[in-house]
């Protein structure tokens, strides 16, 4: 049974509680997506977060398809994880020196992830992003990168492009207070062209580092690499002297134990990770082939540092997510959970006449309200935004929350159950009915 029908959701708390954060915190958040700017409204206020569930400060529960952005892969405040964290809570939250639980979390990354040999741990997907760009320069003496328009590697200078017109273009600041200087050397290429990225190759002898890239793109919605592409830029990437690297930080060990890499069998030489290995705790992470990462300070040249990197509740709440998500059938449920919901979802649209695309991959989800397919950013942004909003609005009454843009991916859990699904596919059966 939903919790919020009709046109009675309460959010007077949330409403009072973002008034008074407008004042203290630029937007009332600290991250622009919270703020609801793309779909419109105001933005709830969560309380408290269970299961497959969330909790406002008015008391409304939903059914939460965001999981923090993706860490939420077991349940928000799964028991195993809680408890763990809670033992070593009363050992400390910080050392700022080694701890066993550092050697613990990275011989599960590295017995997972195809392409990991070595492995550092930093606070955030952003941070480990900006050092993976680092050391790719490092490592082959090269200043240029190759990125793909939508998709997102944290909000580091360099990685704040859009792309031009044409089929690949030098990259122009995405935001004041990048100069262009700093993203002179990031060249983009559409998601999905093979072509495009053989011609920055072709014009740029000798001077790209690398191509870094979300294997499954989960910023720009959802967008699937299609048959060939992985596999033509490992190619290109080795044919070229250049690095591959695969940002995992929203698909590693979302879509697969191992990953994206693992899910597609194409191995990259570095990979970015974090979210889901953090169990829902800041944290962020960078490994690769041992030759490349050798070249990490202390064992090489290559700076990068960090207080709280390794800190031991970060690794404790990772040990144990990685540890439920070992277990055998796991995949298995998240896959058939999101498939459920996903056709049924396209399936609902379908029949109210609005035209929609969507798909999945283990326990990651979207769709875009057009015309399918849907092969790149420029593709994905012929999506009826406004439509969108009103869909979340709807939903959102429902008692069903989602991402609040139509340009994010959403996620389930394994605690997302059968009634959930059902739940969820009935609301959008009736708001895709109302939107109309």
């Amino acid at each position: 049974m939903l919790p919020v029908t009709g046109n009675s959701l309460d959010t007077s708390n949330s409403q009072e509680i973002f008034r008074a954060a407008q004042e203290l915190m630029p937007g009332g958040v600290s991250s622009p997506v919270r703020a609801f700017k793309s779909v419109g409204g105001q933005p709830i206020v969560f309380d408290r977060v269970k299961g497959s569930y969330a909790w406002d400060v008015d008391g409304n529960r939903y059914i939460d398809y965001v999981g923090s952005w993706g860490p939420a892969i077991c349940g928000h405040t799964h028991p195993e994880v809680i408890a763990a964290l809670q033992e070593t809570l009363e050992k400390g939250t910080s050392f700022g020196a080694p701890c066993e639980l550092e050697n613990k979390l990275a011989e599960k990354v590295i017995n997972a992830v195809p392409s990991v040999e070595m492995v550092r741990f930093v606070n955030s997907g952003t941070e480990a992003c900006m050092a993976v760009l680092r050391l790719m320069r490092a490592f082959t003496g090269r200043e240029k990168v190759i990125k793909f328009e939508g998709c997102y590697h944290g909000h580091a200078d360099m990685f704040l492009v859009k792309a031009g017109s044409g089929v690949a273009t030098l990259g122009l600041p995405d935001s004041p207070g990048v100069p262009r200087s700093t993203t002179a050397n990031t060249l983009t290429a559409p998601y999905n062209d093979l072509e495009a990225v053989k011609e920055l190759f072709a014009e740029n002898p000798d001077a790209i580092s690398g191509v870094i890239l979300e294997p499954v793109v989960g910023n720009a919605g959802f967008i699937t690499p299609e048959p060939g592409f992985l596999e033509g830029l490992r190619e290109l990437t080795k044919e070229n002297g250049a690095l591959l690297v695969f940002d995992e930080v929203m698909t590693g060990f979302r879509i697969s134990y191992g990953g994206a890499q693992a899910r597609f069998g194409v191995t990259p030489d570095l990979t970015t990770m974090g979210k889901v290995i953090g169990g829902g705790l800041p944290v962020g992470a960078y490994g690769g082939r041992a030759d490349i990462m050798s070249m990490v300070a202390p064992a090489g040249a290559m700076y990068q540092a960090g207080t709280l990197s390794g800190n031991p509740l970060a690794m404790t709440a990772g040990i144990k997510t990685l540890d439920l998500l070992n277990q055998e059938g796991t995949y298995d449920r998240l896959e058939t959970t999101t498939q459920r919901l996903i056709k049924g979802i396209v399936e609902s649209a379908k029949a109210a006449g609005i035209p929609i695309t969507g798909s999945s991959i283990g326990g990651m989800f979207g769709f875009y309200l057009c015309e399918g397919p849907v092969r790149n950013f420029e593709e994905a942004k012929g999506t009826d935004t406004e439509l969108f909003g009103k869909l979340h609005r709807a939903m959102l009454e429902k008692g069903v929350y989602l991402a609040p843009s139509a340009f994010e991916a959403g996620f389930t859990s394994l605690a997302h159950s059968e009634a959930d699904i059902d739940a969820t596919l009935q609301a959008f059966e009736e708001c895709f009915a109302s939107v109309t």
